[in-house]
């Protein structure tokens, strides 16, 4: 039988011999159930190669080696590297006496107070426009969660629907299997008895035929 819910150009043809709906065989006979189960074992394992219209696995960060590799640490387990806090140290010269350290230390102390300079405007800006960007952050993503779900729920009330339908006409159908299995019973039934009944008037026939004979002989 076609079936209307089949998807794809290439199923939209299909005949399926199946109705998982209506077809209880292997429930009412255990027997039977045994001996698909051991033909199933005997099948070889599926392939492993994709159908063709599977997309190929999508790599993230192709083009982004720093957050490939971590995202690779994240995938592993692995703990996060500790922070190199020598950057906002202020260590003095080993050798006092030495121009090129002292040079060098000055360079990281004016680093270091640009540094400083540079967080105070971050966090006077953050606390002038942090808390409004972190409302409109949630809202965006608040509203983004509710039409996921509501995605979601649609697709789950689409899966149950078509559920339906799919037992709706498997059932149906199944009736009207059901209807014809048993009138080809009673048509193959009434088959037999007509068959039958053409034996035994054969063989009446034979009898009255050599009656005939017979008494055609005795006169």
């Amino acid at each position: 039988m076609s079936s209307p819910l089949a998807n794809g150009d290439a199923q939209s043809s299909a005949i399926f011999d199946s109705l998982p709906y209506y077809d209880n065989e292997l429930e009412q006979y255990p027997l039977l159930k045994e001996k698909v189960e051991r033909e199933l074992a005997k099948e070889g394992k599926p392939p492993q190669t994709l159908h063709p219209r599977v997309p190929p696995p999508v790599t993230l960060f192709a083009d982004r080696p720093l957050l490939q590799a971590e995202l690779e640490r994240v995938s592993n387990h692995q703990p996060m590297p500790q922070l190199d806090t020598s950057r906002y140290q202020l260590p003095a010269p080993i050798t006092p006496e030495n121009e090129e350290e002292w040079l060098a230390a000055l360079k990281n102390a004016r680093a270091q107070l640009e540094h400083q300079k540079l967080r105070q405007t971050n966090l006077a800006l953050l606390q002038q426009y942090g808390s409004n960007a972190w409302r409109i952050h949630n809202y965006l993503n608040e509203a983004s969660a509710k039409n996921i779900e509501k995605a979601l729920e649609d697709l789950k009330n689409l899966t149950t629907e078509v559920n339906r339908e799919r037992k709706n006409f498997q059932t149906r159908l199944g009736s009207q299997l059901t209807s014809l299995e048993t009138r080809w019973t009673e048509l193959i039934s009434s088959i037999l008895q007509i068959e039958m009944a053409n034996v035994a008037l054969e063989v009446e026939i034979d009898r009255l035929n050599k009656r005939e004979v017979e008494l055609a002989a005795a006169l």
